[in-house]
């Protein structure tokens, strides 16, 4: 019996290792761009298809070798990760409810729960804690407001228990990313009885649009497919890799799942506080990325690639992959949020704001419009184009050349149809693109130079992320935060978000 089970054991980590080995290839593989190694990502799959049937089928002759269950958790959130790295990369929602199932089922069988107490590992105490930062950016995304916030108190509980257990190690890490979920949802869930931030065909019915829509479509009729969203701001509120402000954008550049694309088996409890999952996750799990889980309903979610804090040429990079790679009749959605200026402070930007509220709205207007028709008549003059005079600031220190944008660094991406929204202080800069196109006329969306609230304590985007982003994304609750109205005293009310315009299907 004993060889066996020797045997049996040596068998599963030869399928771990294995697994481990596919894994650690397409991990780092990047977000964006078509992967030519598609069918590698299958293998992927099918290692740990086969490698969690295994465990399975051998569970007790594995735990009669010494398998601890933290090692079951470890594969299950591993094929968590592989769902959410296909979601990043294709935006298919269904990788990302798979990745919450299988998250969810770690969570409800307590695979981790062995790695509690005094003198236990800290390897095993660090994938934990990783499991629990990565549920909760699928929760965050996938809007469980609630998951999200019962996950918060419990990563928070395991960091400072791991404080207490493991005092000659610095967990400083972790308790900066409890700071960060914490600050997002202080931010995120002021308004979360509005309307959800994704298009919803129940708020939105996109087939009675139709017909307005149709009125401004031309001869030739493009496809919204690709996106590119980052922005840059100095101590922005952020989680992981995910800013505030992209955030909103991802949210509303997709569609609200409808129908039966939620309507997974619950985890029902057998009364002894024992949960039992029937989604898949704990049971034969059948990893197929072929299978039919897309709600027909509904056209595809634009792929989008997310930076996070991108120097300004591996932001240049980035759009030309997906520039080269789109489609003859789709147009590219490329979304930056960054400063003007080197060196920017939120602070400075409030004091800015401040100072300038002293004046009349009408003197600030005039003083606007005189600059722009002095620039537009420079550029007709020839004298200046103003290409390279201004720029966006991809910097976290100093006052480099390279961390500049120009809007010069554009004009090669309009050979193909593109809507560009520029976020900054300085997107007035980008005004000079209308009529340098190099190919197709560019649809601009530029924020205005400065904020308006009420209350000049909201101005800080640290605080509150950008208002220009949070009226494209939520026209309702961004302009209640302008009049300083509080959440609780907003009725459910629908307004169109920027994805109104833009996910409809088959528009220009």
């Amino acid at each position: 019996m004993g060889e066996k089970n020797d045997v049996v054991l040596r068998t599963f980590r030869a399928l771990v290792e294995g697994a481990d080995r596919k894994f650690a290839r397409v991990r780092d593989v990047p977000a964006y761009g078509h992967v030519t190694s598609q069918q590698y990502f299958h293998k992927v799959f099918k290692a740990y298809t086969k490698l969690w049937r295994y465990q399975q089928e051998h569970r007790s002759k594995l735990v009669d070798s010494g398998l601890h269950r933290w090692e079951i958790g470890e594969i299950a959130s591993r094929i968590g990760q592989l769902y959410f790295g296909q979601y990043m990369r294709t935006s298919e929602a269904r990788f990302l409810v798979e990745a919450y199932v299988f998250y969810e089922a770690i969570l409800n069988r307590r695979y981790f729960e062995g790695s509690k107490g005094f003198g236990k590992d800290l390897g095993v105490r660090f994938k934990e804690l990783r499991f629990y930062a990565r549920f909760l950016l699928v929760s965050l995304i996938l809007n469980r407001t609630e998951m999200v916030k019962g996950l918060t108190d419990l990563f928070k509980a395991l960091v400072d228990e791991s404080k207490a257990c493991f005092r000659e190690t610095n967990f400083k890490e972790w308790r900066q990313v409890v700071q960060e979920i914490v600050r997002f949802m202080k931010v995120d869930t002021a308004f979360m009885n509005v309307r959800p931030l994704r298009y919803c065909a129940m708020f939105d019915s996109h087939q009675a649009s139709l017909p307005y829509v149709a009125r401004f479509h031309a001869k030739k009729v493009l496809k919204f497919r690709d996106a590119l969203l980052t922005s840059y701001h100095r101590n922005e509120v952020k989680f992981a890799e995910l800013t505030l402000d992209t955030f909103r954008m991802l949210q509303c550049l997709e569609w609200e799942p409808s129908g039966s694309f939620y309507q997974k088996q619950l985890v029902e409890s057998n009364g002894n506080c024992v949960s039992t999952d029937h989604s898949g996750a704990s049971g034969l799990i059948d990893i197929n990325l072929a299978a039919d889980m897309t709600d027909p309903t509904l056209p595809p979610n634009p792929r989008k690639a997310i930076l996070y804090r991108p120097s300004v040429t591996h932001l240049i990079a980035v759009m030309a992959t997906i520039c080269e790679e789109l489609p003859p009749d789709s147009v590219m959605l490329v979304y930056l949020s960054a400063s003007g200026n080197a060196g920017y402070s939120n602070v400075n930007q409030m004091e800015g704001f401040q100072k300038s509220s002293k004046y009349k709205v009408s003197s600030q207007f005039s003083q606007e419009q005189s600059s722009s028709m002095s620039e537009s008549s420079s550029n007709d003059r020839g004298e200046s184009t103003g290409y390279y005079d201004s720029y966006l600031w991809f910097g976290s220190r100093g006052n480099s050349v390279s961390n500049n944008l120009y809007p010069g660094d554009i004009i090669p991406f309009t050979r193909r149809p593109l809507f560009l929204i520029i976020d900054s202080d300085n997107s007035h800069a980008f005004k000079v693109l209308h009529g340098a196109e190099r190919g197709e006329a560019a649809a601009l969306l530029l924020s205005p130079m400065r904020p308006a609230f009420k209350n000049l304590s909201d101005v800080d985007i640290s605080k509150n992320g950008s208002q220009f982003t949070f009226f494209l994304t939520a026209p309702l609750p961004a302009f209640c935060q302008m009049v300083g109205l509080h959440s609780s005293n907003i009725n459910a009310i629908h307004i169109l978000p920027i994805s109104a315009f833009i996910l409809l299907p088959s528009r220009r």
